[in-house]
């Protein structure tokens, strides 16, 4: 219980820092940024899903935010699909109206879409902390940094489908 509250504690600061913390927008190659993610989740996590990442455009964007948000995005989908026969989780981007929109879509127990609007609070949880861990604040962060980019967050789901979660 006590390490639970220290990374929740932990989430909670990383949240409201967010909302005062400037961003330095580079060019980013989010190819190479999620390779780096991907290597920090295999060193830190024990995990069985196997991950596609398709090549993504590069961006304008703050890589060290964007590597929050894909580091969030990749180990909940790794999280919630981990009781799948075979975990799958699939990265890519696609470009829409002058705009690269990115796309994790796992396998996982997915999520009833009457609760979409939930997601992203902080403690909107749709599963119990018995059933998958977690705080709750993980997907807020998420919202919170792509609108400090100008950008959107936005999820769609079917229960025991999977989801895919779009910036």
């Amino acid at each position: 219980n006590a390490e639970r509250m220290g990374t929740l504690i932990d989430d909670l600061l990383t949240f409201s820092r967010l909302g005062r913390q400037s961003i330095k927008c580079i060019k980013t190659d989010m190819n190479q940024l999620v390779e780096n993610v991907l290597g920090n989740i295999r060193n830190n996590i024990s995990y069985n899903a196997e991950i596609k990442v398709n090549t993504l455009q590069h961006v304008v964007a703050d890589p060290g935010l964007l590597s929050i948000v894909f580091n969030n995005l990749i180990c909940n989908a790794i999280k919630y699909s981990s009781k799948a026969e075979k975990p799958a989780i699939d990265v890519s981007s696609y470009e829409k109206d002058n705009t690269v929109v990115v796309k994790i879509t796992d396998n996982g127990v997915g999520f009833d879409m009457e609760y979409k609007d939930k997601l992203f609070g902080v403690f909107q949880r749709l599963h119990s902390s018995d059933e998958f861990e977690g705080t709750g604040v993980g997907l807020a962060i998420v919202q919170r940094i792509i609108h400090k980019h100008g950008g959107k967050v936005w999820a769609e789901g079917t229960v025991d489908k999977g989801a895919s979660f779009y910036f």
